[in-house]
């Protein structure tokens, strides 16, 4: 096996893992579990910088820009949800 379908392989089986790990979690759990792990989140990107940044091959470079692409979505949108979650304890005036 090359190293770009064992990268392709990891990557699909990470996409499978992320959805069962996902769905196992309460809906009641999901915006306080999302604003607790922007912090992984970021690192994930960082790594998916990373792997783009030293990619060698078509599909490393897809894969990379993919994880790029799809962690900052997570780091925003956690920031995102966060920011709203907070809205919600202000006092009104």
């Amino acid at each position: 096996m090359t190293a770009d379908m064992l990268i392709f392989f990891i990557f699909v089986l990470s996409i499978f893992l992320g959805f069962e790990l996902i769905s196992k979690v309460p809906s009641m759990l999901h915006t306080p579990l999302m604003s607790g792990t922007n912090a992984i989140h970021g690192i994930i990107l960082l790594g998916g910088m990373l792997v783009l940044a030293s990619a060698e091959g078509f599909i490393q470079h897809v894969a990379g820009f993919i994880a790029v692409v799809l962690g900052s979505a997570n780091v925003f949108g956690g920031f995102m949800v966060t920011d709203r979650m907070l809205q919600m304890f202000k006092r009104k005036k």
